[in-house]
């Protein structure tokens, strides 16, 4: 349970109160362990206060975890602290340069809304993906981002009139899955977005062999998916997501006055319950496992 990360870096020390060991370069190098390399792209808003949310589970693991931040050259991180982006993340022509990226981490965004056409940074997407399906073990899309893997596949995404927002508990459908396999029969997990994928379009997807479905429930849709060749994983809820984070999102919204957008399901911002830890935990560190066992660097 290792994170490769500076002296410096900025939560570092929230990452030790949780009980996840933090060591620099210099000092994992002097062990004779590699630590696994996981891109992330971090397209979430005020990026540097969201990257504790996959650092902490990535943490958790049983395996020592360098994460490599990566930004988007056509994206402007205007609500995140430009000092930061500037000294942390690098390009991803730049992250895979010299070294391998065994893992790849696809945030969400709040662009669920817009056509893929028009987003700035779509075309550079793609082309990471295609990088990604050819030499990365496995890419895990987020929210959005299991979305944008989606729609990279030629699945039809649609948009929802009122967002989908709350707490659902969802159904295991394979307990024989490398990944989803340990998880709970039924789990609850965070949903928080715009759009997402009719169930008849999963099934036909599966029907032709190009996705295995692992979760859903009726309420939302099937959840989490991947390719048969196991290359990219999708999970449309937002398991990262500690309480706070609905709670603050459902005040923005309330304070925004939308009419697309309502109080989150099974949840109480006033009294705020995780009831998903364990699923985030769980699928976090299987998901690391898995990219342990299938990289061949």
């Amino acid at each position: 349970m290792t994170v490769v990360i500076a002296n410096d870096y900025p939560a570092r020390t929230a990452l030790e109160q949780a009980r996840i060991l933090c060591k620099t370069c210099e000092e994992a190098n002097k062990e004779d362990i590699r630590a696994l390399r996981i891109g992330i792209l971090n397209i979430m808003p005020k990026a540097e206060t969201y990257e504790f949310n996959l650092v902490h589970p990535l943490g958790r693991s049983i395996m020592q975890i360098e994460p490599v931040w990566i930004r988007l050259e056509n994206h402007n991180y205007s609500s995140s602290n430009q000092k930061h982006i500037d000294k942390l993340y690098c390009t991803f022509e730049e992250a895979i340069n010299h070294q391998h990226l065994d893992g790849l981490i696809l945030t969400g965004a709040p662009v669920e809304d817009i056509p893929f056409e028009e987003i700035t940074y779509w075309d550079e997407i793609k082309r990471i993906l295609r990088y990604a399906s050819h030499n990365i073990s496995s890419t895990l899309g987020i929210c959005w981002g299991g979305l944008a893997l989606a729609k990279f596949l030629d699945i039809p995404i649609e948009v929802y009139p009122k967002k989908l927002f709350g707490v659902f508990e969802t159904n295991n459908l394979d307990r024989y899955h490398r990944i989803t396999g340990e998880m709970d029969d039924r789990f609850w997990c965070p949903q928080s977005r715009f759009a997402g994928i009719a169930d008849n379009l999963m099934e036909l997807e599966r029907e032709k062999g190009n996705i295995n479905l692992l979760a859903y429930t009726e309420k939302v849709g099937y959840v989490i998916f991947e390719t048969p060749d196991h290359r990219f994983l999708m999970h449309l809820g937002h398991p990262e997501y500690p309480s706070r984070r609905l709670v603050e999102e459902a005040l923005r919204d309330r304070k925004l006055a939308r009419p697309d957008v309502g109080s989150p399901e099974n949840f109480d911002i006033d009294q705020p319950v995780n009831r998903w830890r364990g699923h985030r935990t769980e699928f976090f560190s299987q998901w690391i496992k898995y990219v342990h066992e299938t990289t061949s660097y």
